[in-house]
């Protein structure tokens, strides 16, 4: 055996023996590793749960192996002999629309599904009462049946039976709908659904020339492994289409990507109170071999070399890590089951249960990285100290770093712990950023931790000795400040800045926006009711502004002639490209768009087909003055050159459009109308008038009362603010565990420095008093930090990337301060307690 593996088996018996004392002193250091592994290793399963849940069920979700979707256009004749001849083919028919009670008493937005008898290809539609689809949503005495999703049967008081006017059609509401297969992969609505039959839809006269409808093609394979074959050959086959085909295999891309970015964001959350939870692991470390100083000193004198010393402790804190990560990886393998359970109904999930290792394998990865990165330093330290210091109960509170060895072995784990979060994050860029600014913020609060210990330091003497004492006790060598000010910043800036941004997007919602936006949205107007309509607004609100636009939808298909699924689009502005965009033509610039480059046709321009791009999104997406653009408009490929880039701000709710056209690129075309009605001044009252009178009247006009909207997107802000401060609350739980692990890693100082204190005189009211004061100031600068530290990252967010108006918000700046003393104060005054408690004389005796 070489001399190495040597002292290796004796390092590992000795660790062994010594182990046997049990864990006492490391529940905080458990309590870290389990906790950050275990958030890690949750959010990872579930995430790779529901990821591989839609792919297996991707038949189901899409109710077929191909869908061919266009938009306000059924397909040709060739397309649909083309399609037919792929396989058995159903096809739905999709659009939003008013749904009336029989009586006039009410109405409502919904998103109306038109299905034919062969609906769903795969999967079932789950319905009360459980009966065939034809016969629910067939014609019996002359009128349609139809499904209503129990929030509408709600909204509107309705039972099976009574009857509905959709369009210029009467209805009869039949069921409800309790699962329908495909409505992830058909998208997000912002009405519930009521499903009738395809003749019903047409007798209702909803669909019409520019309306916004779309068309599903949904094909059932002979050979689904071929899916993918057939939807390149339908792309050469019919370029000119415009139609988006989608396989089973990647039935609901958009939510796969929206849960993979989400996951992802709460898996650095969760790294970060791994790396929080790091601080702790330094301190228990430290406070372990601060306890085993007098054992360290044994082996020194007895000629174990530093490096057997080093491997023997070592090995004791990673198999004590290995006790954490395997709690952590426990809970990562329960909590999936537990998560299924709420999930199921709302997204895919898995049947049965399942482990899945990838996901508990990079929790454990990260958990012994940072095991590993934190433990070796004050492994260095210990190392470096003469056995004779050790006997003399001196600590291990180097003023120097320890030797190089050990700050390139700790500074290889850091760069393989942020190696380990970028190759495994899905999006590199944002993971590279947030692990730098994690870095950035660990160096500004050693920055902040520095700065408090200056000016305790260079503070004028006070008259108030427990004051004395605490200023004291912030500067002295072996302070708290470091670690209370590192352990708690991190976790309390997190907090902060997501509740600023959380508290600026619902102003925004219900103050700003819900201020500026319209009333009203109308949506499918023909151009033969345009003037009709105009008069009916003025009538029913002469004091309103009315503004509308012609719309048509269009899909990009290519800049500059290259294929826009070809080329490698900035995550920023893949919404841009994702499906069909509504486009509009005018001769004027639109009111409140400002030019920022190029310049606006004339109003009788006739020329080549040019676009006015929105600023931003061109600058997203690489475009330039000059650059073409190629879009499908109702089967035909128009591509027209960019003249000029303007201000758009979407937060304003106006008619807004990424791309605006010279009036001669559509001419002849047919199209609807797009109508807003903006009045501040309107009531509740008024403006559900409004919205009777305009269905009434157009029964085919789509009626979009904006307020509705703005509430329901309130309301999925509100559930996404909970989950990501649930989130955040693992690394504010972390930084508590390392609070308590700096106060414990200090209780032994502590304890000298309380019986000698109270041996010249001090009573327990002064030291704690002194002790109070010390904690209040350090948690009240560790407030400050957060509030800035959180306060600009939260600008920058809702500034910078969401463009909307930021604000400071008092109330959280106060919860911040309040927390911040509860905890500081609170823990240390706990732990403070018991010291306080020990008896002089064996400590006295040990000094």
């Amino acid at each position: 055996m070489s001399p190495a593996m040597a002292r290796l088996s004796i390092a590992f018996r000795l660790a062994l023996r010594e182990m046997r004392g049990g864990l006492g002193g490391f529940y905080i250091f458990l309590g870290c590793i389990a906790l950050g592994t275990g958030a890690i290793a949750t959010v990872n399963s579930v995430s790779t749960a529901i990821t591989g849940a839609i792919s297996s069920q991707g038949q189901s979700l899409l109710a077929g192996d191909l869908r061919f979707e266009l938009n306000n256009r059924e397909a040709s004749e060739p397309e649909t002999a083309f399609l037919e001849g792929l396989g058995e083919v159903s096809v739905s028919t999709g659009l939003r629309s008013m749904a009336r009670k029989a009586d006039g008493s009410g109405q409502a937005l919904v998103e109306v599904k038109g299905v034919d008898g062969g609906y769903p290809l795969y999967g079932t539609v789950e319905t009360e009462p459980q009966q065939p689809l034809p016969d629910l949503l067939g014609q019996e005495g002359g009128i349609y049946g139809a499904l209503a999703a129990p929030l509408l049967m709600d909204r509107l008081g309705l039972s099976p039976g009574d009857e509905l006017l959709l369009g210029n059609t009467r209805i009869m509401v039949r069921g409800t709908i309790t699962n329908e297969p495909d409505a992830l992969s058909d998208g997000f609505g912002f009405a519930p659904r009521l499903m009738v039959s395809r003749d019903a839809l047409a007798a209702s006269g909803l669909i019409a020339v520019g309306s916004l409808v779309e068309h599903s093609y949904k094909i059932r394979l002979a050979e689904p492994s071929t899916r993918g074959a057939i939807a390149a050959r339908a792309g050469k086959e019919f370029p000119d289409a415009g139609w988006s085909v989608r396989t089973s295999d990647r039935a609901a891309p958009s939510l796969a990507e929206n849960i993979d970015r989400f996951s992802q964001f709460l898996t650095l959350v969760g790294l970060t109170a791994l790396i929080v939870g790091g601080v702790g692991i330094a301190n228990a470390v430290r406070a372990f071999l601060d306890a085993k100083r007098t054992t360290i000193a044994t082996f020194k004198c007895l000629g174990a070399p530093a490096s057997v010393v080093t491997m023997i402790y070592l090995i004791q804190i990673m198999l004590l890590a290995a006790v954490g990560i395997v709690v952590g990886l426990v809970v990562g393998a329960i909590a999936p089951f537990i998560a299924f359970h709420y999930l199921e109904g709302v997204l895919p999930v898995p049947e049965g249960g399942a482990l899945y290792p990838s996901a508990l394998a990079i929790a454990a990865a990260f958990g012994i990285v940072v095991t590993f990165a934190f433990a070796i330093l004050p492994l260095g330290h210990a190392r470096e100290v003469p056995a004779t210091a050790l006997f003399r109960e001196q600590g291990f509170e180097a003023r120097r770093l320890p030797s190089w060895p050990y700050l390139l072995a700790a500074g290889a784990a850091l760069a393989a712990l942020a190696a380990l979060a970028i190759l495994w994050a899905d999006d590199r860029r944002i993971a590279s950023v947030f692990l730098i600014s994690v870095a950035g913020a660990f160096l500004l609060l050693r920055i902040v931790a520095a700065g408090i210990t200056a000016l305790a330091r260079k503070s004028p003497s006070v008259n108030s000795p427990a004051l004395r004492l605490a200023i004291g006790n912030i500067h002295r060598p072996g302070a708290l400040t470091p670690s209370v000010v590192l352990s708690l910043g991190l976790g309390l800036a997190l907090l902060v800045t997501l509740a600023l941004i959380d508290g600026n997007m619902r102003n925004q919602l219900t103050g700003r926006i819900s201020a500026q936006a319209p009333n009203f949205f109308f949506v499918d107007i023909q151009g033969s009711e345009v003037e009709g309509f105009r008069q009916l607004l003025k009538q029913q609100a002469p004091e309103a502004k009315v503004f509308e636009v012609p719309m048509l939808r269009g899909r990009i298909l290519a800049f500059n002639g290259q294929d826009v699924s070809q080329m490698n689009v900035p995550a920023a502005g893949r919404w841009v490209l994702r499906g069909d965009r509504g486009i509009t033509y005018a001769k004027n610039t639109p009111e409140g768009s400002t030019l920022t480059e190029g310049e606006w046709w004339p109003q009788d321009y006739s020329g080549e087909p040019l676009v006015s791009f929105s600023a931003e999104e061109a600058g997203e997406l690489g475009l330039k003055l000059g650059d073409t653009v190629t879009v499908n408009v109702l089967g035909r490929n128009i591509t027209a050159k960019i003249a000029s880039f303007r201000n758009v701000e979407w937060q304003s709710l106006s008619i807004n459009f990424v791309m605006i056209f010279s009036p001669n690129t559509f001419q002849g075309a047919p199209h609807a109308w797009l109508s807003t009605l903006t009045d501040p001044s309107a009531s509740a009252a008024k403006e559900a008038e409004i919205l009777r009178t305009v269905t009434d009247a157009y029964p085919t006009i789509t009626s979009v009362r904006v307020k509705d909207a703005i509430d329901l997107v309130d309301q999925l802000v509100g559930q996404l603010a909970t989950a990501i401060r649930a989130a955040a609350a693992v690394a504010l739980i972390a930084s508590v565990l390392v609070l308590a692990g700096a106060l414990a890693a200090g209780n032994r100082a502590r304890t000298h420095d309380a019986v000698v204190l109270k041996t010249l005189g001090g009573t327990r009211t002064m030291l704690m008093r002194a002790f109070g004061y010390e904690y209040v100031i350090l948690g009240a600068a560790t407030a400050v930090f957060a509030l800035l530290a959180g306060g600009i990252a939260a600008w920058f967010v809702v500034a910078r990337i969401m463009r909307m108006q930021w604000g400071f918000l008092p109330d959280v700046a106060i919860t911040t301060i309040i927390l911040s003393l509860v905890l500081t104060v609170g823990i240390g005054l706990i732990g403070t307690w018991r010291i306080l408690g020990q008896k002089a004389a064996p400590v006295l005796r040990e000094l």
